[in-house]
C-alpha cells in the first residue's frame, strides 16, 4: 500500500526537436507570402486579445477539485506527456488526489503527502474518497458526535469512500464498515 519511488540514476535522455530550415533565400521570397504572414499575425493577435483562444483559462476556472485513482497502478510524471520522467508510481486504487491544473488529457495533481506531478486524466475518477491523515487512530463513530459510540478505529493511511460532511464530521465507508469521522482527520474531505 506504500508508494514506490521510481526515480533512478538513468538519464532521461534529451528531447530532440528538429528545427525548420528555410530552403529559400530571402531575396526570392514573394511579396504575397509576406502579406499573408502579416495578416495571419494580426489575426492571431486579435484572437488572443479578445479571448477567443482562451481555453486554458476556461479549464483552469474549474480547478481545484478532488479526484481519486481509478486504476491499480498510476504513473506520476514531471510534465504532461509520456516523454517526461516518472517520479512516482502509485499502486493504490481509490487514493484521493487534489487536481490543481488541467492540460489536454493530463492533470497536475497533489497527493496526501504534498508531492505534485502530472497524471493521465482517464486514470482518475471524480468519485470522492478520503485518506486518514490523523497522527494516530481515527475513531469511526456511530453518529456525528464526539460522545457517540466508537464502531471502528481507522489507522493512518486507510482509504475509504467519502459520504456527506456536516459540521466537521464526514460519513466514511471502509470496505463496508461505515461510521462518522472528524473531517480534520481525513485528507480529501472538504474544499480542495
Amino acid at each position: 500500500w506504500r508508494w514506490i519511488d521510481c526515480r533512478s540514476s538513468e538519464s532521461c535522455g534529451k528531447q530532440l526537436y528538429g528545427g525548420l530550415k528555410c530552403q529559400a533565400d530571402r531575396r526570392y521570397a514573394r511579396p504575397m507570402f509576406k502579406r499573408c504572414a502579416c495578416v495571419f499575425a494580426a489575426l492571431l493577435t486579435a484572437i488572443c486579445l479578445t479571448g477567443i483562444g482562451g481555453t486554458a483559462a476556461a479549464q483552469d476556472a474549474q480547478v481545484p477539485y478532488w479526484a481519486s485513482i481509478r486504476v491499480d497502478e498510476l504513473n506520476m510524471r514531471v510534465g504532461p506527456s509520456p516523454n517526461y520522467h516518472i517520479t512516482w508510481v502509485y499502486r493504490r486504487a481509490d487514493l484521493p488526489l487534489r487536481v490543481l491544473r488541467r492540460k489536454e488529457g493530463w492533470r497536475l495533481v497533489e497527493d496526501p503527502h504534498g508531492d505534485r506531478g502530472w497524471v493521465v486524466a482517464r486514470f482518475l475518477t471524480r468519485a470522492r474518497t478520503a485518506y486518514v491523515s490523523a497522527k494516530g487512530l481515527a475513531a469511526m463513530r456511530e453518529r456525528a458526535e464526539d460522545n457517540a459510540r466508537i464502531l471502528w478505529k481507522a489507522a493512518p493511511g486507510v482509504i475509504g469512500k467519502l459520504g456527506r460532511c456536516d459540521s466537521g464530521w464526514c460519513r466514511f465507508d471502509v470496505a463496508g464498515r461505515v461510521g462518522w469521522v472528524r473531517q480534520n482527520s481525513l485528507w480529501g474531505a472538504g474544499e480542495p
